[in-house]
This record gives structure tokens, sequence and C-alpha cells, in this order.
């Protein structure tokens, strides 16, 4: 296995990403070309993916950004394919993630797991993520 962060946007990775993503999420949207090139070139964010023999079977999206109280970091997107579970991919790309945020000064680094997802949450508390006491909201201009 083979982590690497992505610089470049490809046929491969964007077609990978769309086999991945629905697995993650039913609602998740197709991916284009366009909208994976702004995330990876964005600044401050980085998508690591995880290949074995050459093929994408996971990926995660790590975001960070500064703010007066200092620099934290979110976890996004996390997803490994059904096929490749149980072997380290996620834990792997989770620590490279992890790896990255340290780099870049990130105080803290979160992210949100559905409680059915009792492997990710294992998982997320192996590499050291604590469960906060709090509230999550979310507003969705989209009306979502």
């Amino acid at each position: 296995m083979v982590i690497e962060r992505v610089r470049s946007v490809d046929d491969d990775v964007v077609a990978s990403l769309n086999r991945l993503l629905p697995q993650l999420s039913a609602d998740a949207r197709e991916v284009t070309t366009r909208a994976l090139r702004e995330v990876v070139e964005a600044p401050g964010t980085a998508l690591f993916v995880a290949r074995v023999n050459g093929d994408v079977v996971g990926s995660v999206t790590l975001v960070v950004y500064g703010i007066p109280s200092g620099s934290h970091a979110w976890v996004e997107d996390v997803v490994v394919d059904a096929e490749a579970r149980g072997a380290g991919v996620g834990e792997a790309l989770v620590r490279a993630a992890l790896a990255e945020a340290e780099a870049l000064g990130a105080r803290t680094v979160d992210l949100t797991s559905s409680p059915p997802r009792e492997a990710a949450i294992r998982l997320y508390q192996r590499v050291g993520f604590r469960r906060r006491e709090t509230s999550v909201f979310r507003y969705s201009a989209a009306g979502d």
C-alpha cells in the first residue's frame, strides 16, 4: 500500500473518487475534474489517496485553517473501498492526514462520524481522536 498526496488531477483519480464516495454516502454527487482540481489546488487543503497495486482504494481530505485562536484542521471524506477494508488502509490515510496537519501547525484536528459507522469510530479512537461532548449544527443554503 502506498499513501500519496494528490498534487494533480487525472482521469484515474476522478473515476476512483466517483467509485469510492458513494460507498461513504448515498447522497454523494459525482465529482468533476474541475471540482477536484479546485480541492487539490486550494490553500490549506490536502487530498490523500491510498493505492494498492496502483489502484486507488481509499481517500481522505484534510483542511487546515487559521482563526484567531490558532490553526486548526478538519478531516473529511474518509473512505476505503469495501474490498480493501480491514487491511489498515483507513488508518494509514488518517495518519497521513494527521501528520500533514501537525506539519502545518494545526493545534487540533476534528472530524465527525455517524454512529452506525462503528468500525470507523474505533479507527478514529485508535489513532487518538477522543469523542467530544458537543452539539454539531449545520446550516445548508440548499435546504438539505
